[in-house]
């Protein structure tokens, strides 16, 4: 990678990886069907059905065909790690008609831009219109995918590989795992299925994938298996101390100046999320302009914030349009924050999370204020797993 200028990327939720197979720890387990939960989430990994059904629909592609591989809308290091990771695997089975993509502006954050694989990348206004496979990574839903989402519809299979709880299984074939740390242990999963050895451009893009999910290891699903992962990710040569300052250590002056102007107007509402607290901020685009940074600095923003030991819960509105807001949610363990973002149209894991909103920043924050108190943790409402 190159030395970018950027800052930490995102975490994610506990998890406990299952085992997929005879001495391999993975994603998903092969007992019992992936069933929907409430609202459409999926409760249950990926089936032995369905990871052959995944494995068949890479192998069965025409000498000529043609693979589309889409991430989320504002790639995180999950999402364009585990896309560019697995496109690179494909590459070495011999797909040579591959593209991959994501929704808006083909603006890969500074921390992200030197993964390999990143000649793959096309803007959505050059993708197949329609490719013979589509495969999507780290979207919950086809909302993620913006204006690519009419490609799931043409004649191609669409296959899913994600582990939000939230996902609505809406690919052909889903390899949705809520227990699996990152997409990027699905990914690599499916890789191992396909008999594609790791090598260190496939590794380092996954590692990126894991890392940042898991908080640079340090949250909680950072499970035995998520360090076997890393280890077989580490063994092709990578170079985790380099990886790691890259994407996690470095940051433009001007975003340090930024950061200390947002979270000089963060406020802690102790009475909040049952009585456990909530510590909020919000970033404008006038903030941006005034510190000529791009908006990827404001995805690293929500970890000083969390560190508020007063609050369980914390949350950082960053403006990407006049009257529109990304919402990141964080908890520590005390609330069940995706809870809150579901019911505001978003998704995401017990302990992170986020939606999209419109309004005022006092709208928005009132809006969760109220989400909060109905899953407050004295309810008992947010102590499913």
């Amino acid at each position: 990678m190159t030395a970018p200028s950027g800052g930490a990327l995102t975490d994610s939720d506990p998890a406990v990886l299952r085992q997929a197979g005879p001495g391999r720890s993975g994603p998903a387990g092969a007992a019992g069907p992936a069933v929907q939960a409430a609202g459409g989430a999926v409760s249950a990994g990926p089936t032995e059905a369905d990871w052959d059904a995944a494995v068949a629909a890479v192998r069965q592609l025409p000498a000529d065909g043609r693979v589309l591989l889409i991430c989320h809308v504002n790639p995180d290091g999950d999402a364009l790690g585990s896309m560019l990771g697995f496109a690179l695997g494909l590459r070495r089975l011999g797909v040579r008609l591959l593209q991959a993509t994501f929704p808006g502006p083909l603006e890969v954050p500074e921390p992200l831009s030197g993964l390999p694989g990143l000649d793959l990348l096309v803007p959505e206004s050059a993708v197949e219109t329609e490719p013979d496979l589509v495969i999507c990574f780290d979207a919950a839903s086809e909302s993620r995918l913006g204006d690519l989402a009419d490609r799931l519809a043409g004649k191609g299979t669409a296959l899913v590989l994600d582990h939000h709880a939230s996902n609505s299984g809406f690919g052909d074939v889903n390899l949705v795992d809520p227990d699996a740390a990152a997409t990027s242990v699905v990914a690599e999963e499916l890789l191992a299925r396909l008999g594609v050895p790791l090598d260190a451009g496939i590794a380092e893009c996954l590692y990126v994938a894991l890392s940042t999910d898991t908080g640079s290891f340090r949250f909680d699903a950072t499970t035995p298996a998520v360090h076997e992962m890393a280890a077989r990710l580490l063994a092709t040569g990578i170079r985790p101390g380099e990886i790691s300052r890259q994407v996690f250590d470095s940051r433009p002056f001007g975003a340090v100046r930024l950061f200390g102007e947002v979270l000089g107007r963060a406020r802690l509402e102790p009475a909040e999320a049952g009585g456990q607290g909530l510590v909020w901020t919000y970033a404008t685009l006038d903030d941006l302009a005034r510190h000529e940074q791009r908006p990827y600095v404001l995805e690293a923003l929500i970890d000083p914030v969390r560190c508020t030991a007063e609050a369980d819960v914390s949350c950082v509105i960053k403006q990407t349009a006049p009257g529109v807001w990304a919402v990141s949610l964080r908890s520590k363990g005390g609330t069940d924050v995706s809870r809150v973002a579901v019911a505001l149209g978003g998704g995401g894991h017990r302990l992170a999370a986020g939606f999209t909103a419109h309004g005022t920043v006092d709208e928005v924050i009132e809006r969760i204020r109220t989400q909060l108190r109905t899953y407050a943790p004295e309810s008992g409402a947010d102590q499913q797993g």
